[in-house]
């Protein structure tokens, strides 16, 4: 049997929206999502017992409990000034069961090969592109990898998975979570925005015929629901926006919390560099940085007119991860070719200029993520929420193997300009290494250790 979607996070007692208009349960409660799980009071517990992941806040070792998710309506003003995601869930999906990540400033996952740090990472991708609008068919190529393993199909065969976040900001904690269903088909089969102890939207599939759930949302007027038909393969808490006219209080407290939680998806940039392709010539074009970075030639043309303050601080972190015969490093530059691309080189305080080409694996790596922490929205390929003025967005890196190929000096290097840039409260950090151990006790960084 399916469990029908749940809160996992102990907020005050949730308000639950108003019965059907035939009579029924509140919507979402009897709604087919995921395979049969513990209910929200089975993951409480285990959070309460420390849930199995550990976690080092700032300087050590804590619980989960150490960070809360959440806080009761009206307990204290917001602590944090622009949108961001503070905690992800996994409910049920892939190897995670019931699963409950705090995210801080700057937050490394890390464990043995196939402990599941690749999976948080993915699972926080697929909610940043729920956020900006995808559709689930563009965000889940292969959604039967995602469904909880061993997870046993119901009467009418039906599997699927649930995650969710936490989004804190002006508007305060902003839970959403979303039950996906893989098989036999693709659909949201349920979706709950929740804050203060409010449920402000609910979804529920309630004809398996139709492509819509049956969405509801809070008014707060003379009728305390405005209940519609929205589509199965998208993000409700997207939409709203364009649905919700916010005339009523209890409109306007959910267009913010809807707009908090997409401003906070949206802001996302997943980087992979791919030191293959960075050194090879290009020609010009938008000079918005790719996931891969081989366009990285390109951004450089650009930045290093545009904003001479930041290119500086990029050759500055560049020499500082450089040790290189030839001296620091004085310049990084893009020349133009005869056949009308870029290459990018750079200059040492000894000898002549060097190709990109010519650079090791984890010096370009370096290079491309450093970048990345160095620049905004503007200079990379993400699609922020073009409503709200940049100076209140914060761009997450999300870079899976963010030590691969680095030496020490590099990740510490690195690690440290994360820190730093992340301390301004424009750009956050959520990546997965190998061995956590030597950030542990780094000020600023958040460690979740998923184990051997």
């Amino acid at each position: 049997m399916l469990s029908s979607l749940s809160s996992s996070t102990p907020l005050p007692p949730t308000a639950p929206l108003p019965p059907t208009a035939h009579g029924g349960a509140p919507i979402g409660e009897t709604a087919p999502t995921v395979p049969a799980q513990a209910h929200c009071a089975a993951e409480e517990q285990a959070a309460s017992r420390g849930g199995g992941v550990r976690t080092a806040a700032v300087g050590g070792l804590a619980s989960p409990r150490a960070r809360p998710a959440s806080e009761p309506a009206g307990a204290a003003p917001a602590r944090y000034p622009r949108s961001c995601v503070t905690e992800l869930r996994l409910s049920a999906f892939a190897g995670h069961r019931r699963a409950r990540f705090p995210l801080g400033a700057v937050t490394l996952f890390t464990g043995a090969s196939g402990s599941g740090k690749s999976t948080a990472l993915r699972a926080y991708e697929a909610l940043a592109r729920l956020g900006g609008g995808a559709r689930l068919t563009e965000v889940f190529a292969d959604p039967v990898a995602c469904v909880p393993q061993g997870a046993r199909p119901d009467a009418q065969r039906r599997r699927g998975f649930r995650i969710g976040c936490t989004a804190d900001g002006p508007a305060g904690p902003v839970r959403l979570d979303v039950a996906v269903q893989a098989e036999p088909e693709l659909r949201i089969v349920g979706e709950r925005l929740s804050a203060g102890g409010v449920v402000l939207l609910e979804t529920a599939l309630r004809d398996p015929g139709r492509r819509t759930v049956q969405a509801a949302w809070h008014t707060g007027g003379s009728a305390p629901v405005t209940r519609a038909p929205l589509p199965d393969d998208r993000l409700g808490t997207a939409l709203l926006p364009l649905r919700v006219a916010g005339k009523t209080e209890g409109q306007r407290q959910v267009l913010a919390a809807a707009e908090q939680m997409v401003v906070a998806l949206r802001s996302v940039f997943p980087c992979d560099p791919q030191p293959d392709w960075m050194g090879v010539p290009v020609p010009t074009g938008s000079g918005r940085l790719l996931t891969g970075c081989d366009n990285l030639a390109d951004v450089l043309w650009r930045t290093r007119q545009e904003c001479g303050r930041r290119h500086a601080a990029l050759v500055a972190a560049l020499s500082a991860g450089s040790a290189g015969p030839a001296g620091p490093v004085v310049d990084l530059r893009a020349e133009p070719l005869a056949d009308g691309t870029v290459r990018a080189v750079l200059d040492r305080a000894s000898g002549g200029p060097t190709e990109l080409a010519r650079l090791g694996y984890g010096e370009l790596r370096y290079l491309a993520l450093a970048l990345v922490l160095l620049t905004g929205p503007d200079v990379l390929d993400v699609d922020p929420a073009g409503e709200v003025p940049a100076a209140t967005q914060t761009l997450t890196l999300l870079a899976d193997g963010l030590d691969r190929g680095l030496d020490v000096r590099q990740r510490a290097e690195l690690l440290r300009l994360a820190v730093r840039m992340a301390e301004r409260g424009h750009i956050r950090c959520v990546a997965a290494v190998g061995d956590g151990s030597w950030a542990a006790r780094t000020d600023g960084v958040t460690v979740v250790d998923l184990g051997p």
